[in-house]
Order: C-alpha cells, then structure tokens, then sequence
C-alpha cells in the first residue's frame, strides 16, 4: 500500500496518536517516541494488524474526516436487507459531514438509538454525535464528550463493517477500508481507493 504524507494528520509523532488509540500490546511495542504517523501505519500494515492499523487511523484523522471514513466503510457493507433505522442512521452520519453542525450532531445519536448500536451505521452516527458539542441533554449543564471518543467510534464502525457480512473476507476487507482511510488522510474523498 502506497501511504502518501496523510496531510490530514495534524499529529507530529505517532506516539501521539498511539497515547489515545487504545492499540494491543504487540502494537504499543512497534511503537517508538520519533516515529512518524505514516511510518507506524505503514508498519502495522505490513504486519498485518489491521485491527490496531484501523485504531490507529481513526485516532489520527480530523474527526470530520474520520466520520465520512466510517461512513464509507457502513456503506460499503451494508447488508442487502438492512433495516430502515440502520440506513437512516447512515445517512444521518453522512448529513453531519457534509452540514457539521449541532443540528445535525445531535440528529446522529437519535438515529443511532432507534438503530441499536450493532452497526457499522450506528456507529457513525455515534461518532459524530461525539465530535464535540455536550453528550447532555440540550437543557442540561454541557457535558463534552473525551477528546478521543470520536475516534473509538470510528474504529467500531470500521472494524464491524469488515467483519458482519461475510467475515471471512475481513482481510480483504480491512485492506480496502485502509485504503480509504489512507486516501481520506491523503486529502482524498476516500471513493476512489483501491488495493
């Protein structure tokens, strides 16, 4: 996989990243205080921890982007006969990236409750509802969400989409959606990506 600079990724070192990933320990030990974002998801990706791979890119996108990565990812395996809430918990992700306003922040966590929170879709509209703003009531003292909330999302999201229908492509899976990713941190659309 060809990675590019990710001029999305704000962070100077991957271990700034990796602090807030929640990544497994065989990935915590690849990890140095210099290394570069790209060399250290260069390097999970050739070992083939695609699991810590997607932590460590949904961590490492604007929340924005990492959203509409997520979006991808639902869509792109979002089962034949996927319920109505699940689709409009899709699409209610996908209005907050493209209008990122509390309106449209708040109307993500409604339609990933009447969901349920077993989808990839769901998850992307969590991930959107935690981009900032307060998780409170509207009438309520503001309650903002943890700064890394966004990304832990995301990885969900991308992490079931690969692997709720037919999980024994999750590989294949994981490679496509990093590549996606990749092309997002790129400053890419994400569509166009291929393995």
């Amino acid at each position: 996989m060809e990675l590019g600079t990710l001029t999305k990724v704000t962070a100077a070192t991957a271990a700034e990243v990796g602090r807030r990933a929640g990544l497994g320990e065989e990935a915590q030990a690849l990890l140095t205080e210099t290394m570069a974002p790209a060399q250290f998801l260069d390097l999970l990706i050739k070992r083939e921890q695609y699991a810590d791979a997607v932590r460590f890119l949904a961590h490492a996108l604007p929340k924005r982007e990492a959203v509409w990565w997520a979006c991808l990812c639902a869509r792109g395996g979002l089962p034949e006969d996927a319920k109505p809430p699940v689709i409009e918990a899709l699409k209610a992700a996908e209005a907050w990236v493209l209008k990122p306003v509390e309106e449209t922040r708040r109307a993500a966590m409604a339609c990933a409750e009447a969901a349920g929170f077993d989808s990839p879709s769901s998850w992307a509209a969590v991930g959107a509802f935690w981009s900032g703003g307060s998780m409170a009531p509207p009438d309520a003292p503001p309650v903002p969400p943890g700064e890394e909330l966004t990304g832990t999302a995301v990885a969900g999201a991308v992490m079931l989409a690969a692997v709720q229908t037919e999980p024994e492509r999750a590989e294949e899976k994981f490679r496509r959606f990093l590549m996606q990713g990749i092309d997002i941190a790129n400053g890419g659309s994400g569509k166009g990506a291929r393995v």
